[in-house]
């Protein structure tokens, strides 16, 4: 069975690879309503997008997000990572969409993921590149996260949880690794 939202789904993979150019005001606020779209918690619509369009500003969290991941118990990947001085986290996207939630929800992390997704999604339908990343959460639970939060403009109550690289594609992606098997079961 054909269907546009399922192929968008199966399509979508990180893009670790962008053109320098930004992407239009137009494609950005269309990825963000999708964020804003997303079901949450009671309908809390927990979530606080900061938009980052400073090239010098995205190279200081990826540096800063890198040195604060090392003050944290670490696996052999995330490690070698984030002690490679070449990595650019954010993989030279022009935008970074980082995701808060309002502590005093329901459930505000699981919201933002929602919004997150969604945002994802919107992305790829236009074809705009993303990388939904997770090391950036190292600098938002450092000794830096204040200064961080302040310097981002994150609402006061609200915690970063998530940001996404935003960008045209360098490079196609190739196509989806098969899913496992086994990951579903049926009760009729």
């Amino acid at each position: 069975m054909e269907n546009k939202v399922i192929d968008i789904i199966k399509s979508r993979r990180s893009i670790r690879r962008f053109m320098e150019d930004q992407i239009r005001d137009e494609e950005l606020e269309l990825i963000l309503e999708a964020g804003i779209y997303a079901p949450s918690a009671h309908n809390d619509q927990s979530w606080h997008f900061t938009v980052v369009q400073n090239k010098e500003l995205i190279k200081e969290l990826s540096e800063q997000a890198k040195e604060a991941a090392q003050e944290f118990d670490l696996d052999d990947v995330i490690l070698k990572m984030v002690t490679n001085p070449e990595l650019d986290i954010f993989y030279g996207a022009p935008t970074l969409i980082v995701v808060s939630g309002e502590e005093a929800s329901m459930m505000p992390q699981i919201d933002c993921a929602a919004a997150t997704q969604n945002m994802l999604l919107a992305a790829e339908a236009i074809d705009i590149g993303t990388c939904w990343n997770g090391i950036v959460t190292f600098l938002f639970e450092s000794s830096k996260k204040e200064a961080y939060k302040e310097k981002l403009e994150i609402p006061e109550g609200y915690k970063p949880y998530y940001a996404v690289a935003v960008g045209y594609k360098k490079a196609r992606p190739t196509k989806a690794p098969s899913r496992r098997k086994g990951t579903v079961s049926y009760l009729r």
